[in-house]
This record gives C-alpha cells, sequence and structure tokens, in this order.
C-alpha cells in the first residue's frame, strides 16, 4: 500500500510538488515559530556588556583564522562539561554574538569561559608556539598575529554593520571605534580612559602582546579570549552555578 502511494505521488508531478512544498513548510515552521518567542527566551541581564572594538576586531580573526572549528564555546548541562568548564552557558551570553560560535566540536577544549583564567602573556605564548606550554598540543602555531599590525581604519564600519542587526552600540561608539581599540592596548594613553568610559569599568585595558609601539592582530585576539565569559556574570549567579545533572547522562 505503501509503495503504491509513492508510484502514484512521484507519477503526479503537481501532487509530488505540493508534497515537497508541503514538507519544507512544515521543517521551516519548526525553524521559524521559535523566533516569535525570542524575546521571552533570551534572558535580560543588568550587567550585560558589549564586544569593545578591539575585542570585535578579535573575534573577527578568531573566525577568520577557524578557531571556531576546533573549539566550541557553549558548556552543555552535563556534570562532565559542569565540573570541567565551569557553569553551563545561558543564551543571554552570546545575545550580541553575530554569528554565534557555540560549535560542537572539541578537539580542543571548549572556551566559553577561557576569559581570566590565564595570563595575557600565557595565551601570547600559547597562540605563538602551543608546543611550548602544552606539550601535547596539535594546535597549529599563529606567530604571525604579533607581526601584523591591526587595521584600525575599517573597526567603525564593523561596529555600524553590527548595529544595523540590532546590537545597541551608539553612534559615539561607532564614531570612536579606532580610538577605543588602540586606547585599550596602551593604558599608558589619553585614549584608554575612553575605552572605560564607553565600555565600563570592568573592562580589560592592557597592552596585551607585551608591546606597546603598535597594536597588532596578537593584542586583538588576546583580548577576546580574555572577554569570554565575562560579559556578564549572570551563570555565576542562577542556576547554572548552583545546580548540577544527577549524572552525564541526563
Amino acid at each position: 500500500m505503501r509503495e503504491l502511494f509513492h508510484r502514484k505521488l512521484e507519477r503526479t508531478a503537481l501532487g509530488f510538488v505540493f508534497a515537497i512544498i508541503a514538507a519544507a513548510s512544515v521543517g521551516g515552521i519548526v525553524e521559524i515559530a521559535p523566533l516569535f518567542t525570542i524575546d521571552e527566551t533570551v534572558e535580560d541581564v543588568p550587567d550585560m556588556r558589549l564586544y569593545t572594538p578591539l575585542e570585535l576586531a578579535g573575534r573577527n580573526i578568531y573566525v577568520r583564522e577557524g578557531c571556531y572549528a576546533c573549539h566550541s564555546q557553549m558548556i552543555r548541562t552535563l556534570r562532565d562539561d559542569v565540573e570541567r568548564y565551569g557553569p553551563y552557558s545561558l543564551a543571554v551570553e552570546s545575545k550580541y554574538d553575530r554569528p554565534m560560535l557555540w560549535g560542537s566540536k572539541r578537539t580542543g577544549p571548549d572556551l566559553a569561559r577561557i576569559g581570566g583564567k590565564y595570563s595575557d602573556f600565557w595565551h601570547v605564548a600559547h597562540l605563538t608556539n602551543p608546543r611550548e606550554v602544552v606539550p601535547e598540543s596539535n594546535m597549529p602555531a599563529y606567530p604571525w598575529l604579533a607581526r601584523n599590525e591591526l587595521d584600525l581604519a575599517d573597526l567603525g564600519l564593523h561596529l555600524k554593520a553590527q548595529q544595523s542587526l540590532g546590537v545597541p552600540y551608539t553612534d559615539e561608539m561607532v564614531e570612536n571605534a579606532a580610538r577605543d581599540a588602540y586606547g585599550q592596548a596602551s593604558p599608558d594613553t589619553d585614549f584608554a580612559s575612553g575605552v572605560t568610559e564607553r565600555y565600563g569599568e570592568r573592562t580589560q585595558v592592557s597592552t596585551f602582546d607585551g608591546v606597546t609601539t603598535q597594536v597588532t592582530e596578537m593584542d586583538a585576539l588576546v583580548a577576546y579570549l580574555q572577554v569570554l565569559g565575562r560579559l556578564t556574570d549572570a551563570a555565576y549567579q542562577g542556576t547554572a552555578a548552583e545546580e548540577l545533572p544527577l549524572d552525564a547522562s541526563n
């Protein structure tokens, strides 16, 4: 009976087209319908801050170099994940991520809470030659990041693009993007205070790569890694930090 039905359907062009449309519509509804309740799904927290221009540039480099192919940024609610990496990830923590970098493959460890775990110097050494820091690492080396000067001129356009996607960057932030990127990596300059004024006192201002003569791609990537898991403290204040599943199979 089922074979007869399929044979009849496949021989009727118009009926087959309608069947395809119906199947595709079901898939579309399943993906689109949750978007109508997105405001109820994603939490709102008062201490959430935006990526600075330097951190956003570092995120772009992270994507460019394909780091997301080996590192996820989403801690699951499994006991093993929580005990190894920290509180499980909340939707609000990536509400300003365009695109999302949750990932599923872990050739390397999850990086959702890597921020502040290691020093700037550790990250620079690790990115320059991973095996000097972690002998068993199979991660590629990225020494050129310390040599490549970061292009500051187009950072305002990057913020403008994020702004058009709903990330609440102000026009002042867009206008001062290049100055703020320079200031975040140059603590002893007059531009450093502007970064904390616009992005908050908790913003890390540092000579990330240890060199003050120029802002490099290494500065940007380390700045990004150091903020992962630190845009908000929401995960440490709720059930994510207090409750663990009974076992890793749940």
